[in-house]
């Protein structure tokens, strides 16, 4: 018995000494890099930047990081089981630096993906996950009365009321001519009188009306009256269609500020613009007079005071917070300044980029991320159209 119990303490000591050889022999050391073979066993450093709707930060020590561009990273991540330490940066430029210099993995957020930043050593871009731009917020201006009244004073409301006006007159003479001798308890013998009559029939049949207290009763005041319902029911329809529309049209021309019409109208304009964007390029592109802040927030506080005609910044970003502050009296215009895709940012030649992009690409055509937009934006945000075609179905094989 103690020579069996000596054996098999030979034996275990025999396979402690090989593990241990194994372990520490040359080439054969644990993978402590960076990149896809070893990501299952580490956690990647993911920088953090951008505002709203995109990037939302979480209050307190543990608290999340939420938005457009999380839920996109977390799609990928889960697809291929990362885990992830979020690191909150400063600025654009910061978390760019920082993934150059092998502090980050990777950055995300709403990153234009511009030539300029292209160019920076030692860091790459994904493929684009959104395409939007950059906008104009501007202040909402308020309708006063008259503008509300004064497209049924205009050009088309006038004529059509005129065109109107000398049918009736028309009519009514014509039904005069043909009733007032046969007829004259309804339609009276005397003109001025007579043609009023006239009018008044032609318009309460006009309007399908018909109160029934004149009528004609000659033959030739009959036709008269017929061709005349038949006249009324093929263009009166026609007429109010056309003035609804021209009415339609006046008032939303009324409601928007002819301050910002084109690009060209930022010439020389006061406009806020925030610190470390694309939106600063633009607006010494086109010779605005330029003023940067350090925030979304310190932009629109500058327009809210009037100090600023325009904030120039990612149109999304605009309309989100237009959203979510109606009270403010705020508009984004139509104009788009820019047109810019999103991506991510890597180190150069990082082993995660093919991955990244192949699950993006993923994301895009089963358009998991257009359902990330409508969560945070709202359903009618005419935005990331560019990335793929209209109306496209599974992914083509």
């Amino acid at each position: 018995m103690l020579i069996l119990r000596r054996l098999i303490l030979v034996v275990s000591l025999s396979f402690a000494t090989i593990a241990i050889d194994i372990t520490t022999r040359p080439g054969l050391e644990p993978v402590q890099g960076q990149g896809v073979e070893t990501v299952d066993s580490q956690t990647l450093k993911v920088g953090v930047v951008g505002n709203p709707p995109f990037v939302f930060y979480g209050e307190g020590k543990n608290a999340a990081f939420t938005g457009i561009s999380l839920d996109v990273w977390r799609a990928v991540a889960e697809s291929q089981k990362w885990n992830s330490e979020y690191v909150r940066q400063n600025s654009i430029s910061a978390g760019i630096t920082a993934v150059a210099e092998g502090e980050l993995d990777i950055l995300i957020g709403p990153i234009s993906v511009t030539p300029e930043r292209a160019a920076i050593e030692g860091i790459t871009f994904t493929q684009p996950y959104f395409s939007s731009g950059i906008g104009l917020l501007i202040p909402g201006k308020p309708v006063s009365l008259w503008e509300r009244f004064s497209p049924f004073f205009g050009i088309a409301a006038l004529s059509s009321a005129g065109v109107l006006t000398l049918l009736l007159f028309l009519v009514g003479n014509l039904i005069w001519l043909a009733e007032h001798r046969k007829n004259p308890e309804q339609f009276s013998p005397h003109y001025p009188e007579g043609v009023q009559n006239g009018m008044w029939f032609a318009l309460v049949t006009l309007t399908t009306v018909g109160y029934g207290d004149r009528s004609p009763r000659t033959k030739l005041g009959q036709l008269v009256a017929g061709v005349w319902m038949l006249v009324a029911l093929l263009s009166f329809s026609s007429i109010t269609a056309g003035l609804a529309s021209a009415f339609s049209t006046a008032l939303s021309e009324a409601s928007a500020t002819p301050l910002f019409r084109s690009v060209g109208d930022l010439k020389n304009k006061e406009v806020a613009v925030v610190r470390d964007t694309t939106a600063v390029d633009w607006a010494n592109f086109y010779q605005a007079d330029v003023r940067e802040t350090n925030n979304l927030t310190a932009a629109i506080t500058l327009l809210q005071k009037k100090q600023v005609e325009a904030v120039m910044f990612d149109r999304p970003a605009l309309i989100y917070y237009t959203r979510q502050n109606p009270n403010l009296n705020l508009e984004v215009t139509e104009i788009r300044v820019s047109l810019e895709p999103y991506g991510f940012v890597l180190k150069e030649n990082s082993p995660l980029q093919k991955t990244i992009n192949v699950e993006m690409l993923n994301l895009l055509y089963s358009r998991v991320i257009a359902e990330f937009t409508e969560r945070w934006l709202g359903p009618g945000i005419e935005e990331n159209q560019d990335l793929l075609p209209q109306n496209i179905g599974e992914s083509p094989s």
